[in-house]
């Protein structure tokens, strides 16, 4: 039987204010799935919940990965038992190189029992896998020796967390909008190198605003979320729709959720003014 992440009412607040209002999903793997909508609709906060943000508190509601309620585990053992998040804004980390924080990772991934600091990945083995998925994204293999998103550029931080998808294999992976501030040509590159990489073996949920990402990546289903509730699901074409034609249906079609949707982004004025 297929590995199934499966997302159940799933209703999520920060700092007391709520953002998802009942989300429902379900995932095989191998399956592509793209979450489209508009600003403040919640798309990132799904994936921020999934992962175990500390700064996102699950107030209603179940996420599953093969029948297991993962929101009792930590980000960590999330992240071991085949769970992946490509993130919108990575962190730097100074003084750690691409390499050594891969190594840790992968071995951490494929043996999630061990103790840190215990049987890595022989060496030699890691090399030529770290060399070889490299030259697959068609990287330089100095940028294993620089430190994690230390001084990178926008597109090199997407490349970074593309190449970690690689090494890692998750069963399922999130991708938040990693198109995001990127050219066409580099958009283009990491559409083609995403469907590369995961195939028939990795569920992916690609959080994004536009189709180009989608352009390797055909989604089976394509979700439109809309004041912290998926509204609409249908096909591709549900997402060459939103592209082409942006959201004035799906607001017309979901007025309840469209007020929902503009009184989370008054706040968020309201906070930043």
């Amino acid at each position: 039987m297929s590995d199934t992440l499966k997302i159940i009412d799933l209703q999520v607040a920060v700092e007391d204010k709520p953002i998802l209002r009942g989300v429902n999903l379900e995932m095989k793997r191998g399956e592509t799935h793209a979450m489209m909508g508009p600003n403040g609709s919640g798309k990132s906060t799904l994936g921020l919940a999934i992962m175990g943000h500390p700064g996102y508190e699950v107030t209603g509601g179940r996420i599953e990965l093969n029948g297991e309620n993962i929101l009792e585990m930590e980000p960590d053992e999330r992240a071991r038992a085949g769970v992946f998040m490509a993130f919108q804004r990575p962190v730097a980390i100074p003084g750690v190189k691409m390499a050594d924080f891969l190594r840790h990772a992968a071995t951490n991934v494929r043996n999630p029992d061990r103790k840190e600091g215990e049987d890595l990945i022989p060496m030699r083995e890691f090399r030529k896998e770290l060399r070889d998925r490299m030259e697959q994204l068609r990287m330089d293999e100095q940028f294993a020796r620089r430190y994690v998103n230390d001084g990178f550029s926008g597109g090199e931080m997407k490349r970074a967390e593309i190449l970690q998808l690689a090494m890692l294999q998750p069963k399922f992976a999130i991708l938040d909008e990693t198109d995001s501030g990127l050219d066409a040509d580099a958009v283009r590159l990491a559409s083609q190198s995403i469907a590369e990489i995961g195939g028939a073996d990795m569920g992916l949920l690609i959080i994004t605003h536009h189709d180009k990402l989608l352009e390797h990546n055909p989604p089976e289903f394509t979700h439109v979320m809309l004041g912290g509730r998926i509204v609409e699901t249908g096909g591709v074409e549900l997402a060459n729709e939103l592209h082409t034609q942006g959201y004035d249906r799906v607001r017309a079609a979901h007025p309840d959720a469209e007020a929902d949707n503009q009184a989370m982004l008054d706040k968020e004025e309201q906070a930043v003014g």
